[in-house]
């Protein structure tokens, strides 16, 4: 194929942990080794880079910039906003329910608003297990863009939601990930990691047949995402308590400030006392409640799991060589 006839597909990432980069070199790989494309990988990079390990109460003092989208400074992208792609992948954590500040800076921007219109676009998420929210501010701003949503793909952390409540938090604040008293590895597992070539098989596929013109899901049948209805309401609860808490704290003063701290504080307690009081009640009721509300969270979780559903009806149609 002459290289002007090959179709072009950006991933744009930012990964603070390195994660996220292999998510994303698992899926772009089947496309790179095909020869049929111009691949482009983005890396976004904050001008004042975010830490890692995390300092605690620097950790805590981003989520009201995230919860109100407030986008940082960026170094200037190695892009030109006249090129046209004929898909792009957009790599982001999920931080404070909400896409990680590197990435709503990007979409934000005036060469992303302009490079997304019109073009098809894929997300992929690689995060603990709390991603709804953030994705329903995505289709968002991805809309305001002018940008058509084909798909969703959702990797999360292995381990049950009580595991990754303590490996998640250690990992980002210790930079340790090994398992530990019984727990597992923090961040998604290997074996995902590795099975997410799938999506890059099945994007070559729909590729050479034009499917992404139709703007329609190409990745149903490969288990995208599996939503979590209590996890849903949990986040929503959360998602709440943010946007109130944030304007507070946003109000005393900037990023770093001092004088933020002791607030920061305060909904530190108020937020763990939420976490193992309501969180609880509220997963016990959803339990409990189910066989009543069944249809409706059957609905909900039908929702957010659009575009590409939980479907696995093609997983054998695309195995990775090893």
């Amino acid at each position: 194929m002459p290289p002007s006839d090959k179709k072009k597909i950006l991933f744009v990432q930012y990964s603070q942990t390195g994660q996220l980069t292999r998510i994303i070199e698992s899926v772009s790989r089947p496309l790179i080794d095909s020869g049929h494309y111009d691949v482009k990988v983005l890396n976004i990079s904050p001008l004042k880079p975010y830490s890692y390990p995390w300092p605690f109460l620097e950790f805590f003092d981003v989520f009201p910039e995230c919860i109100y989208l407030d986008p940082p400074e960026l170094e200037p992208f190695q892009l030109d906003p006249h090129e046209r792609f004929d898909l792009i992948i957009i790599g982001y954590q999920v931080w404070f329910l909400a896409p990680a500040l590197p990435i709503i800076g990007f979409v934000k921007s005036h060469i992303a608003q302009t490079i997304l219109k019109d073009t098809p676009v894929i997300t992929l998420i690689g995060c603990r297990n709390m991603w709804a929210m953030a994705q329903d501010t995505m289709k968002g701003l991805l809309e305001q863009a002018g940008a058509h949503l084909l798909d969703n793909v959702v990797l999360v952390d292995q381990g049950s939601s009580l595991a990754s409540f303590v490996t998640t938090p250690r990992w980002l604040l210790t930079g340790k990930k090994d398992a530990f008293w019984g727990f597992p590895q923090a961040g998604v597992g290997e074996a995902d990691i590795d099975k997410a070539c799938r999506f890059g098989l099945a994007i070559d596929e729909a590729l050479q047949a034009n499917s992404e013109k139709q703007h329609q899901a190409i990745l149903g049948g490969l288990r995208a995402v599996q939503a979590e209805v209590s996890h849903i309401k949990s986040e929503k609860i959360g998602y709440r308590s943010f946007r109130i808490w944030g304007k507070l704290v946003r109000k005393v003063g900037k990023p770093g400030d001092t004088r933020r701290k002791p607030i920061l504080l305060i909904y530190l307690v108020f937020l763990i006392t939420m976490i193992i009081t309501v969180v609880p009640v509220n997963m016990v009721l959803k339990r409990l409640l189910y066989p009543f509300r069944k249809k409706q969270y059957l609905e909900m979780k039908h929702h957010y799991e659009l575009p590409s559903g939980s479907g696995s009806e093609r997983l054998d149609l695309f195995k990775c060589r090893k």
